[in-house]
């Protein structure tokens, strides 16, 4: 079960990470998101992984940290979704602004010259 879960950590952050470092600002933008995500799953686990234990203290039991789970991170890993979808619409916002203004959806307004080159040979010609 744990294995599964750092797996999945780990591959929710590469991901992340490589969507992030590409050229386009949607792909940045998923890329964060994705990251949030990672950082959420991080989070939830720093509490053990516990299945069935209530987030509070029972009185029939004695408060060890064997007998409940620790509500903090899940308020943590509450808190950081909201923040992080407010941060996704934000971005989202941006991003359409700037490719409104510069016509690219590349992170710094410029078209990749082979790319251009690519676009500009299938354009049809016309000839008279």
């Amino acid at each position: 079960m744990e294995l599964m879960l750092a797996i999945s950590l780990g591959l929710l952050t590469a991901v992340g990470l490589w969507l992030l470092l590409r050229a386009r600002t949607f792909d940045a933008i998923l890329g964060l998101t994705l990251l949030s995500y990672a950082v959420n799953v991080f989070i939830f686990l720093m509490e053990r992984v516990r299945i069935g234990v209530p987030p509070i203290l029972d009185k029939s039991s004695p408060p060890t940290l064997a007998h409940y789970a620790d509500p903090l991170p899940q308020a943590l890993v509450l808190t950081a979704i909201v923040i992080g979808f407010g941060m996704t619409a934000l971005l989202l916002v941006i991003a359409l602004r700037t490719h409104a203004e510069t016509g690219s959806d590349h992170v710094d307004g410029a078209e990749d010259p082979a790319r251009e080159r690519v676009l500009s040979l299938q354009e049809p010609r016309d000839e008279r």
